[in-house]
């Protein structure tokens, strides 16, 4: 039986750690591993790209380039995926094949702005898709083995 009074970690795996400043003989003693006097010798100071007074290189380079706000952020998954998932049984086959499916599926971790299909693999099982995008290769091989493709949201082309 085990006693508390007796439990004890294994050797060596605790490491008693170094106290600094505390004399010349723990190697760590005067200026406790922090070089010598100034700004970087105290404590809580961050200076990110502080470059001693010149003009830091990030303002010194023209700004390039932007972020689109409004940009989807589309789950990509590729026809063999979706293919293994239905030999395995975790994909009904006779059900359309939707965000929600292929979370449930374990397939994708979690939902972003839509699922975008895309080609690579081979797809032998006669499946619906109801996706927010599919590339042209995945498209047409969902038609050949059979199955249909909605796109969700698709912007329609003006004649």
């Amino acid at each position: 039986m085990v006693k508390l009074n007796e439990l004890s970690d294994n050797p060596g795996a605790v490491k008693a750690r170094t106290r600094v400043g505390r004399g010349i003989g723990s190697g760590k003693g005067k200026t406790g591993g922090r070089g010598v006097k100034g700004q970087k010798s105290r404590a809580g100071v961050a200076i990110k790209g502080f470059e001693g007074g010149q003009m830091p290189i990030h303002r010194r380079l023209p700004k390039r380039g932007f972020n689109n706000i409004f940009a989807k952020d589309f789950n990509e998954i590729n026809l063999g995926k979706i293919q293994e998932a239905v030999d395995a049984g975790r994909i009904d086959a006779s059900q359309t094949i939707t965000n929600e499916a292929l979370v449930a599926a374990g397939i994708l971790s979690k939902l972003r702005d839509g699922v975008r299909i895309l080609g690579v693999g081979e797809l032998t099982a006669k499946l619906a898709f109801s996706v927010a995008g599919a590339s042209k290769s995945a498209a047409d091989a969902i038609e050949k083995a059979g199955g249909s493709l909605t796109v969700l949201n698709a912007k329609v082309a003006e004649a």
